[in-house]
């Protein structure tokens, strides 16, 4: 896995990411520790340090924060308003997070082939995730199917799902983070 350096989000989103994301996958527990913090998350307050250029990805941000700290409900009110294959990205993991595998495979369809796919694929192999590759690689389809067998086992192949929910994540704000900042 590569590193994930969070210096490069400014000093908000830095201090909200210096947490564990090796993170559940069920609902977890909403870190209340910061709930302050993440309140006072604007898209004006997280990236003051720059100019925003597209509002829905530094909006995707907000959304992958809140549900970094497993505040699921307030992650889902923000990735609903946002119709874009990185907004309905968001969405997807937060309902196979909270267990509502159906209606994340709904979400994922709406996603499509995502920039980040490619370097999930990249990440799966050393990993040993082989079967959550298809034809075209990675198949999100298929690691929800993942997810769902190892939320209630405490084998590998949790630790792996663990381990590739927690790259995804770090690849998609990744990739929100950069859209909102950056001319595409």
């Amino acid at each position: 896995m590569s590193t994930f350096d969070l210096s490069r989000y400014g000093p908000a989103f830095a201090e909200l990411l210096q947490c564990d994301r090796l993170r559940s996958l069920d609902e977890g527990t909403p870190d209340d520790g910061c709930r302050e913090q993440l309140d006072s998350l604007t898209v004006q307050a997280a990236f003051a340090h720059v100019q925003v250029l597209d509002e829905e990805m530094a909006r995707c941000c907000i959304s992958g924060v809140w549900l970094l700290h497993d505040f699921l409900s307030t992650s889902h009110t923000i990735s609903q308003g946002i119709t874009t294959p990185s907004g309905s990205y968001w969405h997807g993991i937060m309902h196979r997070r909270e267990g509502d595998f159906s209606n994340a495979k709904y979400w994922f369809h709406k996603v499509g082939d995502h920039p980040i796919f490619e370097q999930l694929t990249e990440a799966v192999e050393p990993l040993g995730g082989e079967p959550l590759l298809g034809a075209g690689g990675w198949n999100p389809f298929a690691f929800i199917d993942a997810c769902q067998a190892a939320v209630s086992t405490a084998d590998a192949d949790a630790d792996i799902c663990r381990s590739l929910q927690q790259r995804e994540w770090e690849l998609l704000f990744d990739y929100c983070y950069v859209a909102a900042i950056a001319v595409l």
